[in-house]
């Protein structure tokens, strides 16, 4: 059978090559994040279902289980910021400026991402009256609880990619 010029097997080659460039993007993505790196994925995961077919990719079970794992993902992203300040001593306005920095860090890139969190955290403490030493911990504590949700959701992006492969089959 030919698509455009292609037989089918090259059409279906081509498309598994296409989801496992999105792949390395979307770990890029969690690792770095400037790309959302699991919604990548999880559109990989989409995109060759409907190109390839229900007998030759994934089922839509196992695209709601990798919606539910993007979406806890995202989750992680507000947890790790408010969690690792209020470890680290923070009150709940620490916390929720944490938070708050995670939010607005987000339209700053990168660097946002990170530095975001953390003023929010000691900006919060200095709302709630403490001293430099304890915003500064909250601080402390966010960052590292950024870290923590980027190992975790890098874990989840691995995990995506695994259970594709294992239920999609090869493509040989």
């Amino acid at each position: 059978m030919f698509i455009r010029g292609l037989r089918f097997d090259q059409v279906e080659l081509f498309w598994w090559f296409f989801v496992i460039v999105l792949f390395a993007v979307g770990l890029i993505g969690t690792i770095f994040p400037i790309l959302p790196g699991t919604t990548i994925i999880l559109a990989a995961a989409i995109i060759h279902r409907l190109m390839l077919g229900a007998e030759k990719s994934i089922g839509w079970k196992t695209i709601v289980v990798l919606l539910l794992l993007t979406l806890l993902s995202y989750v992680f992203d507000f947890l790790g910021s408010y969690f690792g300040a209020k470890y680290f001593g923070a009150t709940k306005w620490g916390a929720f400026g944490a938070i708050f920095g995670a939010l607005v860090g987000l339209f700053f890139g990168i660097i946002g991402l990170f530095v975001g969190p953390v003023i929010g955290a000691v900006a919060g403490e200095f709302i709630a009256g403490k001293r430099m030493i304890d915003a500064g911990r909250a601080g402390w504590g966010s960052f590292l609880g950024n870290l923590g949700a980027m190992l975790g959701k890098l874990i989840i992006a691995v995990a995506m990619i695994t259970i594709f492969l294992v239920t999609a089959g090869s493509p040989f």
